[in-house]
């Protein structure tokens, strides 16, 4: 287990000034700080919807004040890594709904492509504007060692919690200004600009003069309500529901008091199944009528292009170094995780053998639900999860138990160690990438938990990035 802060009992040079700062904190200054922090989420509603069988609860996220910190060195590895993984991700999308070249290369097993829900067979042959699918990624990335940083996976559809991202800075600019004065710490606050910027590079081919950029949001009851709310604002850009468009011969608008405005982009945080009553669910009510087939004729972008989660799925994931070499010539930058993929009959006989030094994720999964953490599963969870593996094996993969480095946490008062991740959030359009030096850093909250997801339990932090 690798301590960021600490290592063989010296304090690692990008945390020095702030490791004394925090040991020389009066405890009653940190609790009055946690207290003002949260006083401060609430003001601004900074929440996430939880959901269960029975109802949605809003939350406030768990935010920590001692800080993750990443020298430009480290940085700049993460940004080439993740810059090759972007241009990669998009080149495999746009093969896959074109000419299939790494399917015929015998790369990637058909089935894992034309069998996955992810894949829309109606984007097959569809050329989407500037052959960019996945515009905006979330990476979460885990670091074992010194050196090295590895993907856990890729969040290309809907990535979100890039909010928490800006506001985590707010609130510790507020909280502790000296450290700023002190430091010289990367900003994060151009990342709405950059946004509207890459967004703007994809219009599409019809459009004339500024592009007019929405956000379409299920509404209110989104666990990420509050990020598309918040992106709105920091965009300039109007926040809309399915109910706020109409499309007419194609065109896609936007209702107002003063009549309809031609809609451009669409930067859309709905599952592709409600986007088009038309095409996919004919109840929904989420989406625009008519809204595919004024993407299909060149009146409007949808970013995330729909179908462009078959790059999420986690059996997907396992094939990105290959994916990253077929396309580019290149190996990775930042490496995957060692996964089994239990479609693989021998592969499959390993995990079950294993089961308790394993993680297991179901291909589709998200937030945390639906895994094993072998380690700690009884004999009756490791038993149904040996029985689901047998069912339906290419709806698992396997990865070993990693001991995510630590950082830590104000644990009231006191500093106490907790595992980490961190999902940097890349913009790619028309010939541009942008990653701003900065990323949302997840922490688990419960002493030796490796579950970092909020939905789970887990909390943010600050993620600071030195500059030279």
């Amino acid at each position: 287990m690798f301590n960021e802060v600490i290592n063989k009992s010296t304090v690692r040079s990008p945390y020095n000034k702030v490791f004394n700062w925090a040991e020389a904190l009066p405890k009653n200054i940190i609790l009055k700080k946690q207290i003002q922090a949260e006083n401060l989420f609430k003001k601004i509603g900074v929440t996430f919807s939880v959901y269960n069988n029975y109802d949605v609860s809003e939350r406030l996220i768990p935010f920590d004040l001692f800080p993750r910190i990443l020298s430009s060195t480290e940085w700049i590895k993460i940004e080439k890594g993740i810059k090759q993984r972007s241009i990669a991700i998009n080149a495999f999308l746009n093969d896959v709904y074109h000419r299939a070249e790494i399917i015929k290369a015998k790369i990637i097993p058909e089935k894992l492509i034309y069998n996955n829900p992810a894949y829309d067979i109606k984007m097959v042959d569809f050329n989407v504007p500037k052959n960019i699918y996945s515009p905006i990624i979330g990476t979460d990335i885990i670091r074992t060692n010194e050196i090295d940083f590895k993907v856990l996976e890729d969040n290309c559809r809907t990535p979100s919690g890039v909010s928490y991202m800006i506001e985590n800075r707010e609130i510790m600019m507020r909280m502790f200004p000296e450290l700023f004065e002190s430091l010289n710490i990367e900003a994060v606050d151009s990342y709405p600009s950059y946004l509207v910027d890459i967004l703007k590079s994809l219009a599409p081919k019809k459009c004339k003069g500024d592009p007019k950029i929405v956000i379409l949001t299920p509404g209110h009851l989104n666990s990420a309500y509050y990020e598309h709310s918040f992106l709105a604002d920091l965009m300039g850009v109007e926040l809309v529901q399915g109910s706020d468009l109409y499309v007419n011969d194609n065109i896609t608008y936007m209702k107002t008091t003063e009549g309809p405005q031609k809609i451009d982009i669409i930067y859309r945080r709905i599952d592709d199944e409600y986007l088009d009553p038309l095409y996919y669910k004919n109840d929904s009510l989420l989406g625009v009528p008519g809204v595919i087939n004024s993407y299909k004729t060149g009146n409007v972008n949808i970013c995330s292009a729909p179908g462009a989660g078959l790059a999420d799925d986690k059996a997907i994931y396992t094939f990105m170094p290959e994916i990253i070499k077929f396309y580019l010539g290149e190996e990775p930058i930042l490496k995957n995780i060692k996964t089994w993929r239990c479609y693989d009959k021998k592969e499959s006989k390993y995990v079950i053998n294993n089961l308790e030094k394993l993680v297991v994720k179901e291909v589709h999964g998200s937030g945390g639900y639906g895994m094993l953490i072998g380690s700690k599963a009884s004999k009756k969870e490791l038993n149904i999860f040996k029985n689901k593996i047998n069912k339906d094996p290419e709806n698992f993969i396997a990865q070993p138990i990693l001991e995510l480095s630590t950082v830590p946490i104000f644990d009231k008062s006191t500093l106490s160690d907790r595992h980490v991740d961190l999902r940097p959030f890349s913009l790619i359009g028309h010939k541009k990438f942008k990653l701003v030096s900065g990323a949302l850093t997840r922490v688990a909250l419960k002493k030796n938990s490796l579950i970092v997801n909020s939905s789970q339990g887990g909390g943010v932090k600050d993620t600071w990035v030195l500059a030279d």
